[in-house]
């Protein structure tokens, strides 16, 4: 009754909720951590995060208006993510929002970096290696891993039809 009454007063879903909770599924994976070797810390999470909302980002820009609507979105819960978390972690002081826009400026970096290896523009181990180990030394088993698996994801991304992949069906 409230919701009808008070919509905007009342919490409802929010736009992108359910593509952002598919990739924080996705980045959760225990395979990233163990076969591919990311660091299971605050920073490899973010890394593998921030690189699994880019390849989403780079594949909902391939579609139609509604594509990069979502893309937004999903653009939008990553922004609110990464404020809530670090508010959680207290650091709720005058330089989270410096923060908080640095992390997207690595999201934004990792959407240009996954477009030019999406396109074949650039090396895909390579991408691989700058995006989520950061100049880290890697075992080259960890380095094979973790391209194989993105590899695979950015696969079934393609695949997945536009109306999918905005719901958060993969």
């Amino acid at each position: 009754m409230l919701r009808f009454l008070f919509p905007g007063l009342t919490s409802g879903a929010k736009r992108g909720q359910a593509l952002f909770d598919r990739v924080v599924v996705q980045a959760r994976r225990p395979f990233w951590y163990a076969e591919a070797q990311v660091p299971d810390t605050i920073d490899g999470r973010f890394a593998m995060l921030a690189t699994v909302c880019a390849l989403v980002i780079v594949r909902l820009e391939s579609g139609s208006a509604r594509g990069e609507a979502a893309s937004a979105a999903l653009t939008e819960r990553f922004i609110e993510a990464m404020d809530a978390e670090h508010r959680e972690l207290g650091l709720n002081d005058p330089g989270l929002g410096r923060k908080v826009r640095k992390l997207v400026g690595s999201l934004e970096r990792r959407v240009d970096l996954w477009r030019q290896a999406a396109a074949g523009r650039s090396e895909w181990v390579g991408a691989v290696r700058d995006s989520i180990y950061r100049g880290r030394e890697i075992e080259e088993s960890g380095l094979e891993q973790g391209a194989r698996g993105l590899q695979e994801f950015w696969q079934r991304l393609s695949l997945l039809s536009e109306d999918d992949l905005i719901h958060g069906r993969f």
